[in-house]
């Protein structure tokens, strides 16, 4: 995916040089993913790899995310300030664990990322920006050659994406979630961002919570995602994928509706955080019953490379 991705930006009429430090992050990447699907390397150096592909991408390249909008109203841009960069660098490798942890059953990863990609894709169509478009379109017809092989409707999958293809995709659509929300000329808000990424996004963050509540590593490997719950309650792996993937259209689609209809920025962040608290709470409840039965959620979990 990488390399296709990376062999077709060179025919896009647009200046390669500004995407020279996308691809020295996403080699960094991909070469550490490689080496973590090959030898299981510890979450440490996974986080390192993240955390200075994250450098790259604000200190070098200057993709930074440096206010969050209008929050307030009325009000002016909220903007980060001191805290811009390490800010960026968190949402980064929050967004490239959100994709790692969402490619737990075939299909399910890239189809969420479809989602995302093919609505910015739609607010650069309806803006008239073409080099984001033709950027957009190139890493749709990757995830999409990349189904063809992984999710098939009978059979096993003949690919796996692995850490190498996860981290790749999710440094790539951080890179361009944080660039089209920034700047004068802004293609979206940043908080129509987060309700374009929102189910893989508020999954993991929630995820992540809980596992600290319980005392355990934000990054242990366990059967807790919202995909392992909907499993559990007896959906099938394809019929998992079909209700989380309408469930991401839907959110992408509430993120499109406030964009074209000019909803402030400050109603649509409120009902991102009151999605958020609805989704944690529904969560937790279903991990308390699923103990209650002694049918717990967490086992230990092998690699999918």
């Amino acid at each position: 995916m990488a390399l296709a991705f990376a062999f077709s930006i060179t025919w896009l009429p647009i200046p390669l040089s500004d995407y020279r430090l996308l691809f020295a992050g996403a080699v960094l990447l991909v070469t550490l993913g490689v080496l973590d699907d090959l030898h299981e390397l510890s979450p440490k150096s996974r986080l390192g790899a993240q955390i200075a592909a994250g450098l790259i991408m604000t200190l070098g390249a200057g993709v930074v995310l440096r206010d969050l909008g209008q929050l307030a109203v009325p009000g002016p841009l909220v903007n980060l300030g001191i805290l811009a960069v390490p800010l960026t660098v968190f949402a980064t490798v929050g967004v490239i664990n959100a994709v790692n942890m969402s490619d737990g059953i075939d299909g399910l990863a890239a189809s969420l990322l479809l989602v995302t990609v093919c609505s910015l894709g739609l607010i650069s169509w309806a803006s008239g920006h073409l080099p984001s478009l033709g950027i957009l379109v190139l890493l749709a017809g990757v995830l999409l050659a990349f189904l063809t092989f992984n999710l098939r409707l009978n059979g096993n999958a003949l690919v796996f994406m692995g850490d190498a293809g996860s981290m790749f995709l999710g440094f790539v659509l951080a890179w361009l979630l944080v660039k089209y929300s920034q700047g004068e000329h802004r293609l979206l808000a940043p908080v129509t961002a987060l309700w374009l990424f929102a189910l893989p996004l508020i999954d993991t963050v929630s995820m992540m919570l809980r596992r600290a509540m319980l005392g355990r590593s934000p990054f242990l490997a366990d059967r807790e995602h919202f995909h392992h719950i909907l499993m559990a309650a007896g959906f099938s792996p394809k019929q998992t994928l079909g209700l989380m993937v309408l469930l991401a259209a839907t959110t992408a689609g509430v993120g499109l509706a406030g964009h074209f209809l000019g909803v402030a920025e400050h109603w649509m962040f409120l009902g991102f955080v009151a999605l958020f608290a609805l989704h944690f709470r529904l969560v937790m409840s279903a991990w308390r019953v699923r103990r209650l039965l002694n049918r717990p959620l967490l086992q230990p979990v092998q690699s999918r490379a």
